[in-house]
Formats: C-alpha cells, structure tokens, sequence
C-alpha cells in the first residue's frame, strides 16, 4: 500500500469549510489539485494532513488559523488617499485591487470602506484568522 511523505508529488481531492460550514473551495468539480508533500506549496495543516496518508484514504481535519493563513493583522489595514489613485478608478466596498509596494512587489487588497478623501484597503487574506475544515482524499501518488 502507497503512503505519502515528504517530497512525494500527489494528487488530492478537497472541499475546504469554515466552521460556519460554509464551503470556500473545493476540487470536487474540477481535476485534482496536484502538489509536493513538504514542498511549501500548500498551507501548514493542509501539507501535515496530507503525509501518512494512503491512495483512496479519506479524511477531515479542522486546521487552526495559525497553521492556516494566521491571524488577522490589523497594520495590514491601511487607509489611501484618494490622490494617491489613478484618476479614473472607481473603488467600491468589497472591491478587490492590486496594489504594487515600493519593491515591485504585488498583493491582492480588498477595499473596506470609501469616503469622498481616501479609500481603507485590507491586506489580509481572505481566510485570516479562520479555523479550516477540509474532507480530503488522497487519489494518487505520482
């Protein structure tokens, strides 16, 4: 019987809850999402779910926030001049922009609030703070 382990390449399928019950992602509809075991691809509990398990193993296991996407951090939160935007944008609450850093660096931001002399921007992931929920099955070791 194949077990997967570190550095193994796998393919899994998953549905992803919050504990509300409410489903934020799952493969079930699509092919299955393929990565390496330990490799630092997926989040922390998800990749540590995933080693020791067997091909046609199923299992559901709730993921801490910190071994997730971590915790909410509130200097991620920042409020923009509406100056500093290009003249033609039209930001609305619930938005999703990208914003660039001094680096070059990019990162998805979702407008909070919008008020006629800046906009409030969150950094944070989506999933921040969340506890997860995923059912998953092991389908292949490639």
């Amino acid at each position: 019987m194949s077990i997967a382990k570190a550095n193994d390449t796998v393919k899994v399928h998953y549905t992803g809850k919050l504990t509300s019950g409410q489903v934020f992602d799952s493969s079930l509809e699509r092919d299955p999402l393929q990565f390496t075991v330990g490799g630092g691809q997926m989040i922390k509990g998800f990749d540590e779910a995933v080693n020791g398990m067997a091909i046609s193993e199923k299992k559901t296991v709730t993921i801490p926030s910190a071994e997730a996407y971590g915790d909410r951090n509130d200097e991620l939160i920042q409020t923009v001049p509406r100056t500093e935007l290009p003249a033609d944008m039209k930001p609305e609450a619930g938005q999703t922009l990208v914003a660039t850093n001094d680096n070059g660096q990019q990162t998805h931001v979702i407008v909070q609030e919008v008020t006629e002399e800046a906009i409030t921007i969150d950094a944070n992931h989506p999933l921040a703070g969340q506890d997860l929920i995923f059912e998953i099955e092991l389908v292949e070791i490639v």
